[in-house]
């Protein structure tokens, strides 16, 4: 691990500020991702913002009847929250499903959206990686792909986003909220945070410089039957090589997100018309223009086949 300098931010304003002004800062809260790279020598920050002593452990309700979650909030708090699990169980689901409790103890939903992909070829130094070192190419092109993205992928990375919250937060519409260097906000819905890899896939969302999360609002609770469906190849402490979260109605009708084989949640709400036809009609609306590897074109079925059962199990009886 390199050297760094270190600071306590007292405001949000002001940490966006420091990070903006000074050349290699990265903020820090629970480090259950930063830390791991730092040691790797992968992110090598210069300086580090603390912002632990943010007042954004909050979760609150907002007066259109959605819910503000604070940037600070902890993974296990949001997981418990009496609102969380009632109104909002997609989410509770999904947070449940990632990491351990451990982790979840210190992970931050700001955190937790700002994650960095866990491509093994992102974390060896050794290997060729364009999200890593621009330039150097994607070693999982022709390598090891079992893994990686099927979908929104380039001739320059085939990584996937790992996090597990952001596929829920992504079915259920949610909306980031900043703060920028100059004191300015912005609302940008989660749809369009995380940036497909193109010719950049080191820039992992549209974020500026220095731009700090505050907060993520849910809008409304939304009816019906809350799902998130995490297939891995091992039953704990594993990333998906597909996650579902649906909102799923008695007739078939609802919203769909899947993780796992995009650089960023998949959801393509015009194919969401098909759900009514079923798993097959509405995978083929999803996934058009879908480049899987040999090795993860496994994927395309492998979501069909979920999702009709998630579709199966709503029309039965709820428990």
């Amino acid at each position: 691990m390199k050297a760094f300098t270190y600071q306590r931010a007292t405001t949000p304003a002001e940490a966006a500020a420091a990070a903006a002004t000074t050349p290699g800062a990265k903020f820090i809260a629970g480090g259950t991702n930063l830390l791991d790279l730092m040691k790797l020598q992968i992110e090598t920050p210069a300086h580090l913002i603390d912002v632990n002593d943010l007042d954004l452990h909050k979760i609150e309700a907002t007066p259109t009847g959605g819910l503000r979650i604070g940037a600070l909030v902890r993974n296990t708090d949001l997981a418990a929250h009496e609102t969380i699990r009632r109104d909002y169980p997609v989410l509770t689901r999904a947070l449940l499903a990632g990491a351990s409790g451990q982790l979840r103890n210190m992970a931050t939903t700001a955190g937790n959206l700002l994650q960095r992909t866990r491509c093994p070829y992102f974390y060896d130094s050794d290997q060729p990686c364009n999200k890593r070192t621009p330039g150097t190419g994607c070693g999982a092109l022709h390598g090891y792909s079992r893994q990686h993205a099927i979908i929104g992928v380039s001739d320059s990375c085939i990584a996937t986003h790992p996090s597990d919250m952001a596929v829920a937060m992504r079915v259920l519409d949610a909306t980031v909220h900043t703060i920028k260097p100059d004191g300015g906000t912005r609302d940008i819905p989660l749809a369009d945070l995380h940036r497909l890899p193109g010719t950049e896939p080191h820039l992992d969302t549209i974020l500026a410089p220095g731009e700090f999360i505050t907060s993520v609002t849910l809008p409304p609770p939304i009816g019906g039957r809350h799902v998130y469906l995490k297939i891995r190849d091992r039953a704990s402490y594993a990333f998906a090589l597909i996650s579902i979260a649906a909102i799923i109605q008695p007739n078939g009708s609802g919203r769909v997100a899947i993780g796992g084989i995009a650089h960023k949640p998949w959801r393509v709400e015009s194919a969401e018309a098909d759900l009514p036809q079923g798993a097959k009609a509405f995978t083929a609306r999803l996934l058009a223009g879908a480049k899987p590897t040999p090795e993860n074109a496994f994927k395309i079925r492998l979501v069909e086949r979920a999702l009709a059962s998630i579709l199966e199990d709503v029309k039965g009886p709820r428990p």
